[in-house]
């Protein structure tokens, strides 16, 4: 049994720090089984590819030393379920269950709720009646404070209840309304257009970006990375995706070299993996994947 203090083995105040523990969710036959069209995802999806593109992010995060804790795909028909990022955040007081924006995902916080309980994390509340929020939407701007990209996803009311669960704990959560961009069906989170490469260098795509939420992160003295926007539009908004390991030590999806040369010269190490058929068919990216459930350093 480990030494190591319950307490320790969850807490996720950063957007960079070393990913130590983290919650993933390996595609299998709820992939496999589910229709595009029900589940707007696009003509580059290819279920098989898909399971095996996922396993290259896997061997990524397995190598940077980080322990995976697994939700399994039961066929449960939940093939969003993926994209563990979005049922849930891991404060240092414990979890709170997110109700989902997109209909077909609203079972998903309990199944995270159930591996939590398994994993020995407590979960402190839930979003409940017309409250929605998306994890895809939330960025840690520092250790106290939370905030949430307010569209299609996540909703005022969200961040009312997601504010009244996370101030007893030093947290303050600001909510910020996002633009239409695509539409309802489209799938545009906060973490599609900023990307935290370390705590204070984010990647970004600024003319989506909330004018309130800009200022603010100027003020915090947040350095841009800006990334070029032909590749944001070719990428269908995943090119900004990119997950870090450890500061400056990021996960993005092959295939768009601008935006890789612009991080690199901004002195972050760059890992890739092929993601046409999982990221780009099914809108989300290694950030969505992944929902760290302890950040060290």
């Amino acid at each position: 049994m480990s030494n190591t203090p319950v307490s320790s083995r969850f807490g996720c105040h950063s957007m960079a720090a070393r990913m130590t523990r983290v919650l993933m969710r390996r595609p299998g036959d709820s992939l496999r089984n589910a229709d595009p069209a029900v589940w707007h995802y696009n003509h580059y999806f290819n279920a098989e590819k898909a399971i095996s593109q996922y396993q290259a992010l896997v061997e990524m995060v397995e190598e940077s030393g980080a322990e995976i804790v697994w939700m399994e795909d039961t066929n449960d028909g939940l093939s969003d379920a993926m994209f563990t990022r979005d049922a849930s955040v891991v404060t240092r007081a414990g979890a709170v269950l997110f109700q989902m924006g997109k209909p077909l995902r609203k079972d998903e916080p309990n199944r995270h709720g159930q591996v939590y309980e398994q994993a020995g994390i407590p979960v402190i509340g839930r979003l409940e009646g017309e409250a929605a929020i998306e994890g895809g939407d939330t960025l840690w701007l520092d250790e106290n404070t939370l905030v949430v990209g307010m569209g299609f996803r996540s909703n005022r009311e969200g961040v009312r209840q997601l504010n009244a669960l996370l101030n007893p704990h030093g947290i303050e959560v600001l909510g910020f309304d996002l633009p239409v961009w695509e539409g309802e069906a489209a799938c545009l989170h906060l973490m599609s257009v900023i990307s935290p490469l370390a705590d204070d260098t984010y990647l970004v795509h600024p003319k989506l970006i909330p004018a309130a939420l800009w200022t603010l992160m100027k003020a915090r003295g947040i350095r841009f990375v800006i990334a070029p926007e032909e590749e944001f539009h070719q990428s269908l908004g995943l090119s900004l995706n990119v997950m870090p390991l450890a500061p400056n030590d990021c996960v993005m999806i092959d295939g768009f070299p601008g935006t890789r040369a612009v991080m690199e010269a901004a002195g972050v190490r760059v890992r890739t993996f092929e993601g046409d058929a999982l990221c780009m068919a099914c809108e989300g990216g290694p950030t969505c994947l992944t929902n760290p459930i302890l950040r060290e350093g």
